[in-house]
């Protein structure tokens, strides 16, 4: 992992126990309430927007924080690509990781910040 990263490791243990999907299995809809982030363990899970994929996350990705971040509904769909296993981090571990661990902040912040540079792209 770069230097831009925390431990995967470390947001796995945060999280509660993993859950498996198998393709094509729904981890989450579009318009949803959002109540947990996930870690990506293993497999491919693509995120969707009005049922086209925009990005396809890999192990050791992170998805679903908007929605902790500004308590909307979830902006896009989460769908295992592959059978994929994923530790979900609940809003309320979220917000400890936050106040107790500034770098975790700062690691959600660059990766919201690359997905936007990267969707700013395709516009």
């Amino acid at each position: 992992m770069s230097s831009q990263t925390i431990s995967h490791q470390l947001l796995v243990n945060a999280g509660s126990p993993p859950a498996s999907f198998q393709p094509g299995e729904i981890i989450f809809k579009q318009g949803d309430k959002g109540d947990a982030m996930y870690v990506v363990n293993s497999g491919d899970v693509d995120i969707e927007i009005d049922g086209k994929v925009i990005e396809t996350l890999t192990a050791g990705a992170i998805f679903g924080e908007m929605a902790l971040i500004d308590g909307s509904a979830r902006s896009a769909t989460a769908r295992a690509k592959t059978v994929s296993e994923v530790s979900p981090i609940a809003e309320r571990n979220f917000l400890l990781l936050v106040d107790e661990m500034p770098f975790f902040a700062l690691f959600v912040m660059r990766a919201l910040v690359d997905r936007l540079r990267r969707s700013n792209k395709l516009l």
